[in-house]
This record gives C-alpha cells, structure tokens and sequence, in this order.
C-alpha cells in the first residue's frame, strides 16, 4: 500500500509521488511513515530524508521545515531539499571551503551563523551525494 508525498521548497517543487516507505530527520529523530499512519505534525530537521517507492530509493538532503502527515498524504514544506543525483560535488567543496573561510575571518556573530549553517548544509549534501554514488568519503 502507498500514499501520496509531497516536498516543497521555497523555490520549487522537488518530489511529488506515490510511495512506500518515508524516513525523515525530525527535531525528535528519525521518523518513518508508511501508509495509514497516524496524523503528524513534526519539525524538520537537517539530515538525510529517503524515499523508497518499491525496489528504488530515493535520498534527498534537507534541513527545516515541516512534516504534515493526514489521511495517506504527507506534506513537506523545508527551508531546503536537493535530491543526491542534483548535488554537484564540485559546487559543494567550494561553497565548504567559503564557508569555513568566512568562519575563520574575524565576522559578526550573525555573518558567522550563515556561515555555519552553510557549512553544516554543504557537509550534509558532500555524505549524502557521496554514500548515494559510492564514492569513497574522504
């Protein structure tokens, strides 16, 4: 049995589908909805969300937002989500090496959360692109 998902962005779109199976990071832990369960309403935290629709799987890096679960329909609403097959690992070094540069400077404490924060994002994406395609993490 399956049921509907769906995960927004601010930007766009990401995933809309019929699957099976749902892990996501909440504020609370790891969470995994299959069909027919109960209704929730729980904070998103940053992590690696997976999608399994029969004998595919699907993982995605996301960080904030929520998780609404009701009557075989789950909706996600994250401040941020990329599907490991869009990251770009190249792109996400270098936003990695910005990142702890910006921290390294002598910054406001607000200029040093963003940069943290982006930090912590491009970590995420960096494990879950490499554990996605098999390449070793350094």
């Amino acid at each position: 049995m399956t049921f509907y998902l769906e995960i927004i962005t601010p930007e766009k779109v990401v995933f809309t589908d019929n699957v099976d199976e749902l892990i996501v990071p909440t504020t609370t832990g790891e969470v995994a909805i299959l069909a027919n369960h109960v209704p929730l309403l729980s904070q998103i935290s940053l992590g690696e969300l997976i999608i399994r629709q029969g004998q595919k799987e699907h993982a995605l890096a996301v960080s904030g937002g929520f998780l609404d679960v009701a009557n075989n329909q789950v909706t996600i609403l994250a401040d941020y989500a990329v599907r490991s097959e869009d990251i770009e690992i190249a792109k996400v070094e270098e936003a990695q090496k910005r990142a702890q540069k910006a921290m390294e400077e002598k910054v406001s404490e607000r200029d040093f959360a963003e940069a943290e924060a982006s930090l912590r994002r491009s970590l995420l994406e960096l494990k879950v692109a490499k554990r996605r395609r098999s390449i070793p993490i350094n």
